[in-house]
């Protein structure tokens, strides 16, 4: 699969223009659960290529210096992130700083420059960048090493980025393959017990116990392309590696980038000298293009041998699955239906609550808000993974995923008001004007409550992830000026909408029968979650992955593809629960239909707990309270789109049977 998008670079519907919706559905699934690694996919991140050349060649077209930026760092041990200059590294004193967009700035990223500068196609060994003492006797140097220590010994990783690239480190596992990703470690611990951890096992000569092993030199291998036919001289860089060392520098006019490891022992009182170096070569590789060369990044991955036929088998489960249950529903409907239009057979079943099938439930405003703020949701989630499946935002394109959610979920309110307000007109609702304030304030309310508690826990903490006072106010102008105006827009034109049910609503309830324990509701919503959480529990393991393991998550046609047959499987479930209860007489739909389909954020939020568990390493209050803080907002965004689907499906399939049928 390549990393420029996640679709085949043809169009697939050039070729079967006339094709059903259900052919055109299943090839897209055949397509996007078919590519391997070398596919050939389009890309589209809106970044142009940069043209390098030797210094004796540079012209206005092309120039010799590539600069180096530095990422925030970050550790699986820890949910807090910190910029790169927290830590007493080499800094660069002119700190140029890419500008940031809004998906990057709610990321935590912060990108700036970096003092490691190279010339294109030379080849540089042992170079010097900087020198840093410590003396424990100071304070303020002291404070500094035993932070570069808490950072060694809770595996903080550096993400480096040239040319727009991150520089990955690859090295040697058990298996005989190859590991790679892209951050590597500020260095390891050898615990006073000699226990070694992380880098520290791969390295036999890191064997002192209580000792801090920091990798102060990198081995750096930049790889180009020449693909200029006719500027020969112009090449254009395709990716970047490094290799960290730790060499302990005896005199600093002359390194020679070899000998003992740099050792930093856990209980030093003395002064320490640290000196910086790197050596950096370039390699040419013509079959590497420019526009292919995040191809490489698919090796920084965890999973590269990814079970793709198991994922593909679970796609056909659900498929058959769910595919038997709408056979069920439409033959079992058929036959009632042909039966309940007979003149002498007499009404059972479902046909007997036709008079209170329509009646407004309880809580009925709360739920028109749940079902416009879900329809908000849905349709944000639509777009923003259809376009990330057409790669306009791919990984190149840094924030942009997050931007456009955002930004869509602002233009989408207008959708939230006017669901919300015509499904509370049709509850018979009057209070049409609380309804508004209540959809454009409730939800969006809880999950800023939730992402202000956990910038105050990040602010606390010094993390970089720390969402500045300005950005917050700017979060404030786009719902308070944008998103409220629209929902209000929406909520106009749906509160004056007329709506009528297939059936009229009797005055007197009808008394519902006894409905034994597999017909309750919370039986019925555990049920009905199953299925739906098991098309998803696959792509969910990877999210994760890429959200609390820091990998790079690129596999959104495969991401598309499930969120497609998730809609399909919580709408089949939903149906066929609520027609199972009308047919048990009990009326009871409308929570039901919901909470049948959200119920699937509850196996969400228990998978998260596993594999907060099972999984990760993080310790710390501050990090626990981070992770399920963020974990609870991904649940509650998940229960509103997911009830939403159900719902509706519910409601239209509710309003086509009795829409149907002869009714006395």
């Amino acid at each position: 699969m390549s990393t420029r998008g996640s679709c085949l670079g043809t169009n697939p519907w050039s070729r079967w223009p006339t094709l059903p919706w259900l052919r055109v559905l299943l090839g897209l699934g055949l397509i996007l659960g078919l590519q391997t690694a070398s596919s050939t996919a389009f890309y589209l991140p809106g970044l142009s290529s940069v043209n390098f050349c030797e210094v004796n060649k540079e012209t206005n077209y092309c120039k010799s210096s590539i600069e180096m930026y530095v990422n925030r760092l970050d550790s699986v041990e820890s949910v807090l992130p910190y910029e790169y200059n927290t830590f007493d590294f080499c800094h660069d004193f002119k700190k140029k700083s890419p500008s940031e967009n809004l998906g990057q700035v709610l990321f935590g990223e912060r990108i700036t420059s970096s003092p490691y500068e190279f010339s294109f196609n030379k080849t540089e060994t042992c170079v010097k960048v900087c020198k840093k003492s410590y003396d424990s006797a100071k304070e303020d140097q002291k404070k500094k090493l035993d932070f570069l220590k808490k950072g060694m010994q809770l595996n903080y990783q550096h993400h480096w980025i040239i040319d727009n690239m991150p520089v990955i480190w690859c090295h040697d596992i058990n298996d005989g393959n190859k590991y790679c990703t892209t951050g590597f470690p500020i260095g390891c611990f050898v615990t006073p017990s000699g226990i070694s951890s992380d880098a520290c096992i791969m390295h036999p000569e890191f064997n002192k116990n209580n000792t801090y092993y920091l990798f102060n030199h990198v081995d750096i291998i930049i790889t180009y392309n020449s693909e200029n036919e006719v500027d020969w001289y112009v090449s254009k860089l395709v990716s970047a590696r490094l290799e960290p060392k730790s060499y302990k520098h005896v005199d600093e006019n002359h390194l020679t980038c070899n000998g003992t490891p740099m050792e930093i022992p856990g209980d030093y009182t003395d002064k320490l000298n640290i000196i910086y170096t790197y050596s950096v070569k370039f390699e040419e590789n013509k079959q590497i293009r420019w526009s292919s060369r995040w191809d490489y990044i698919l090796e920084s991955m965890s999973h590269t041998s990814i079970q793709w036929f198991s994922i593909l088998n679970s796609f056909v489960v659900v498929l058959f699955l769910t595919g038997m249950v709408a056979m069920i529903i439409l033959r079992t409907l058929h036959k009632d239906i042909i039966r309940y239009n007979q003149e002498d057979i007499q009404d059972y079943g479902w046909k007997l609550v036709h008079g209170d099938v329509f009646r407004p439930p309880r809580h009925g405003m709360l739920l028109s808000i749940l079902l416009g703020q879900g329809t908000q949701v849905l349709i944000m989630t639509f777009i923003t993974l259809f376009l990330a499946c057409l790669g306009f935002l791919s990984p190149a394109n840094r924030g942009a995923l997050m931007t456009c959610s955002v930004v869509l979920w602002v233009l989408m309110g207008a959708s939230a008001g006017y669901v919300s307000a015509k499904v509370y007109r049709s509850f018979r609702g009057l209070k049409w004007k609380t309804n508004f304030f209540l959809t454009a304030l409730l939800c969006p309310g809880v999950v800023f409550v939730d992402i202000f508690i956990m910038n105050l826990i990040l602010w606390i903490e010094g993390s970089s992830s720390a969402i500045s006072f300005g950005t917050l106010i700017g979060i404030l102008a786009l719902w308070f000026g944008i998103s409220v105006p629209l929902t209000f827009l929406g909520a106009y034109v749906g509160s004056f909408q007329k709506f009528d049910y297939p059936v009229n609503t009797n005055l007197i309830p009808r008394t519902i029968p006894h409905q034994a324990f597999v017909r309750r509701p919370f039986f019925s919503a555990i049920v009905g979650g199953v299925l739906p959480f098991g098309c998803i529990f696959i792509q969910l393991f990877f999210i994760l992955n890429s959200i609390w393991s820091h990998q790079m998550y690129i596999m959104f046609g495969f991401l598309f593809l499930v969120f497609i047959i998730l809609l399909i499987t919580c709408s089949e479930a939903t149906i066929l629960l609520c027609y199972f209860h009308l047919c048990s007489e009990d009326y009871h739909w409308w929570w039901r239909a919901f909470f049948t389909s959200s119920f699937t954020a509850v196996y969400f939020f228990a998978y998260a707990v596993y594999y907060f568990f099972a999984k990760l390493k993080i310790t710390g209050i501050a990090s626990t309270i981070l992770y399920f803080g963020y974990t609870m907002i991904m649940v509650f965004i998940f229960f509103l789109f997911t009830g939403t689907i159900g719902f509706f499906s519910c409601f239209i399939f509710i309003s086509k049977i009795y829409s149907v049928v002869k009714v006395d």
